[in-house]
């Protein structure tokens, strides 16, 4: 039973370690990410269990716990159970319905792609569950009402903006990608106005020239969506419209089929508003001339 300092509530637990976040230390930083990105695991795990998928010790598991108002690490771990009995199941439980035994256990290259579908079926599944209707409204309409569209992300995160600039350049809307050529992205995004968009995307390891444009873009009065990895990213400081869309780690790489789904999702919704059809709407595409 919580006492009067802490939050009872999985909501509040989680505003409490936004609030906090800053002044953390970097391994109850790395502890508070994690958590907030795998909350079903943390119903699920021991302290121990989950101590080794972070590579921390389980005593730092405890004290995070107490630096928040809670006895030890298990009364904290109650409000995720909680949280567990009225929620779909997570990413792990999916994979586990999703992939045969046998073909989990092959590790041919064709038992690797069943295992990296099933992984990311299960991860477009959680993204169905995780993104508010009401934020990918308001996404679009601001896609509509902008004078030009800011587009940053790299390293990772570059095939992500890249289909945008693609897509949104088909649907005849004003586009500026702010690659990393030339050195000029940071100087590019001085221009930005209120009456533009920036969509910024960044997944751990954050490139710091992606954070610092978005933030150049917020300062300027720009609203920012913010396509990321955590509700702790540091891209999402400047978000007006956040979209976290958590990574499971697996054998090779991080898919970007979550994000690059996120962003069809996006642009077939702008084309539904700019075309007649909003039913069927359809993403114009390059053809050979006659």
């Amino acid at each position: 039973m919580q006492g009067s300092g802490q939050p009872g509530e999985y909501e509040a637990l989680i505003g409490l370690i936004h609030d906090r976040f800053e002044e953390m230390s970097r391994t109850h930083q790395r502890i508070a990410v994690f958590i907030t990105e795998n909350p079903n695991d943390v119903a699920m795990l021991s302290v121990n269990a989950l101590a080794n998928r972070c590579g921390i010790h389980a005593s730092s598991f405890v004290r995070f716990a107490q630096t928040l108002g809670y006895k030890g690490f298990k009364e904290l771990q109650g409000i995720f159970h909680r949280r567990l009995s009225s929620t779909a199941p997570g990413h792990a439980a999916r994979i586990k319905a999703l992939a045969s035994d046998e073909a989990a256990r092959e590790k041919s290259e064709q038992g690797l792609l069943r295992e990296l579908v099933a992984r990311d079926i299960a991860a477009l599944q959680d993204l169905v569950e995780r993104i508010p209707e009401a934020d990918l409204y308001r996404a679009v309409r601001m896609m509509e009402r902008a004078d030009t569209i800011f587009l940053v992300g790299q390293l990772r995160s570059a095939p992500v903006v890249e289909l945008l600039r693609y897509v949104l350049t088909m649907l005849g809307q004003r586009v500026a990608l702010l690659d990393a050529s030339g050195g000029l992205a940071a100087h590019m995004a001085r221009v930005i106005g209120p009456r533009d968009l920036m969509v910024a995307v960044s997944f751990r390891h954050y490139a710091e020239e992606v954070v610092a444009v978005a933030e150049e873009a917020a300062a300027r009065g720009a609203p920012v969506v913010a396509i990321t990895d955590s509700t702790l990213s540091p891209v999402a400081r400047a978000a007006s419209v956040l979209f976290a869309v958590p990574e499971h780690d697996h054998a090779f790489s991080r898919s970007l089929a979550a994000p690059m789904c996120l962003a069809q999702a996006l642009t077939v919704g702008l084309a539904a508003r700019l075309q007649e059809d909003r039913v069927t709407p359809r993403i114009p595409t390059v053809t050979r001339a006659r």
